[in-house]
């Protein structure tokens, strides 16, 4: 089938990955932990590959399964190769919560899962979300039993999501990492600090996830009560305590996109993509006119002066709550030690 269009390309990492200049997230095409999907999911990613996107991001908890699913029945009407598929492991849904397993049976179990879900005969990105200081597996093992896959021709790349600068390093030494999938948009730019300075040390690439802030950077909530419960009670900064002192720095950013000629989603879009060549940003959606919202925000040009217009315009260390609920579970900086060597 042909794809219509095509997408600036994007390396990541120093194996000679490639992908388009955005991708998407397939989390919006289910629950993320009830196999609900969501409706008119297959549309909505075909519609994704013909706009020249090549990049999926899933994982085999999203939907219990279920997203893997629908990408393999939509991705078979297109050439394997013209399809990267980046899919995550390292737990498991359990009564509704994700759980750690960093074991190799729990690694091969993934990679194998995921590959007969999405019927295809290997994964080109396959990525260890760690959770912070649940995790007890030593990640050099880790690393270990996902690098036997790649010597099996299993996997193609290797990447990492929600790990600590020192362990990057670990890991790094064991297999070279292909590509750090972690949160970063105009309100989440804690991992610039130390995270991303030691992956650009090493040749490794970003994937960068929630870059529209989850909805929050696009204007589309206007006010605490229209955020929709599961929003709010899941993320914080969708909280009603949060909400009012976030807004005003989104109409900053609405005001900043108006004179520019463009939503305020494709000004946040473009600020990621600008951050460098080693950045992919996958913003994820159900509706088809935000997949080409979101395209269109690839061929955005910003300038210098213009990016530090916008990162003035909502400094993020005024972005009231945090990324999660539970961030001393899942972030590495809320770790009391780190993981064993």
């Amino acid at each position: 089938m042909s794809t219509g269009k095509d997408l600036p390309v994007r390396y990541l990492g120093t194996e000679g990955f490639t992908a388009s200049i955005q991708g998407y997230g397939c989390s919006s095409l289910t629950d993320f932990l009830a196999p609900t999907k969501a409706e008119g999911a297959e549309q909505t990613l075909k519609h994704v590959l013909e706009q020249g996107v090549t990049l999926l991001n899933t994982a085999s908890f999203y939907g219990e399964g279920v997203n893997e699913e629908i990408i393999g029945s939509v991705i078979k009407n297109f050439p394997r190769e013209r399809v990267k598929i980046s899919t995550k492991w390292g737990a498991t849904s359990v009564d509704g919560q994700l759980r750690p397993d960093s074991s190799r049976e729990a690694c091969r179990a993934a990679c194998f899962g995921s590959m007969k879900r999405l019927s295809v005969n290997y994964i080109d990105l396959f990525i260890f979300r760690g959770l912070g200081r649940s995790l007890e597996m030593p990640i050099k093992e880790t690393i270990r039993y996902m690098k036997e896959l790649v010597e099996e021709g299993h996997v193609r790349y290797i990447g990492l999501s929600e790990i600590s600068p020192a362990d990057v390093r670990k890991a790094h030494a064991i297999h070279p990492i292909t590509a750090l999938e972690m949160e970063w948009s105009l309100c989440s730019r804690d991992a610039e600090e130390d995270l991303v300075p030691v992956a650009r040390e090493l040749g490794i690439g970003f994937l960068a996830y929630s870059p529209l802030g989850r909805g929050m950077l696009t204007g589309a909530y206007k006010s605490a009560s229209a955020i929709p419960g599961r929003v709010a009670s899941r993320y914080p900064r969708f909280a009603a305590e949060n909400f009012d002192k976030n807004a005003k720095l989104v109409q900053s950013l609405e005001d900043l996109a108006k004179k520019k000629g463009v939503t305020p989603g494709q000004l946040a879009l473009a600020w990621v993509t600008a951050q460098g060549d080693d950045v992919i940003p996958i913003p994820g959606t159900k509706r088809i006119s935000c997949v080409d919202e979101n395209v269109a925000a690839a061929f955005i040009k910003l300038t210098a002066e213009e990016i530090k217009e916008l990162e003035d315009a909502v400094p993020h260390h005024e972005v009231a709550g945090d990324r999660y609920p539970n961030m001393q579970d899942l972030s590495y900086k809320y770790c009391t030690q780190s993981l064993r060597s």
